[in-house]
C-alpha cells in the first residue's frame, strides 16, 4: 500500500493557475490534430470500400459473362 507522502510526489497542482495555459495550449494542439486525423482516417477508408464495393461489382459482372473458349 502506498504511503500518501508517496503518491503526492507524483501530483503537482500549482498555486499559481498561469502554469496551466502552457499544458491548456498543447492539450488543445493535440486534441484538434486528433480531431483531424480522425476525420481523414474516416473518409479514406469511406473513399477505399467505395473502391472496393465497384471492384466487388466489376468481378460479378465478369462472372455473370460466359466465356468463350
Amino acid at each position: 500500500m502506498f504511503l500518501p507522502s508517496v503518491l503526492s510526489l507524483f501530483l503537482y497542482f500549482p498555486e499559481d493557475k498561469s502554469e496551466y495555459i502552457p499544458a491548456l495550449i498543447s492539450f488543445s494542439i493535440f486534441m484538434i490534430a486528433a480531431v483531424f486525423t480522425m476525420r481523414f482516417i474516416v473518409k479514406y477508408s469511406k473513399r477505399e470500400a467505395e473502391k472496393a464495393k465497384e471492384f466487388e461489382e466489376k468481378l460479378k459482372e465478369q462472372e455473370q459473362t460466359p466465356k468463350d473458349s
